[in-house]
């Protein structure tokens, strides 16, 4: 089957509770289609570039998954209807990369440049 990568930004008046649950969510609605998410990490409440719905900030999310394409579009339809979805970004990768994304990998980057000092 295709591998994806999806990154989702969600409302900032959510929980970070509800975020997490938004990835469960969406992950049943794609393994009931006959798909699986690889992995997902929660990033976290992020500042913006722009304002998005009046919004200046955002929970972050983002999954591996395995799924046929007709799995995939139905998952990114429902995300586009959610309320609390405002933004939804697939892309369709050759091979998942082994271990964390360059995003949670960042905050280990800054850790070690701290103790350089």
């Amino acid at each position: 089957m295709p591998l994806y990568e999806h990154v989702m930004i969600a409302r900032q008046d959510l929980s970070n509770a509800q975020a997490e649950g938004l990835i469960e969510h969406f992950g049943a609605i794609l393994a009931d289609n006959g798909g699986k998410v690889v992995d997902s990490e929660y990033w976290g409440l992020k500042t913006m570039a722009y304002k998005i719905n009046k919004n200046r900030k955002g929970h972050y999310a983002f999954m591996k998954t395995d799924a046929p394409a007709p799995a995939v579009q139905e998952m990114e339809r429902l995300m586009r209807l959610h309320e609390d979805v405002m933004r939804v970004l697939t892309v369709k990768v050759d091979e998942h990369e082994e271990g964390p994304s360059v995003q949670m990998q960042k905050r280990d980057d800054r850790d070690g440049r701290r103790d350089r000092r």
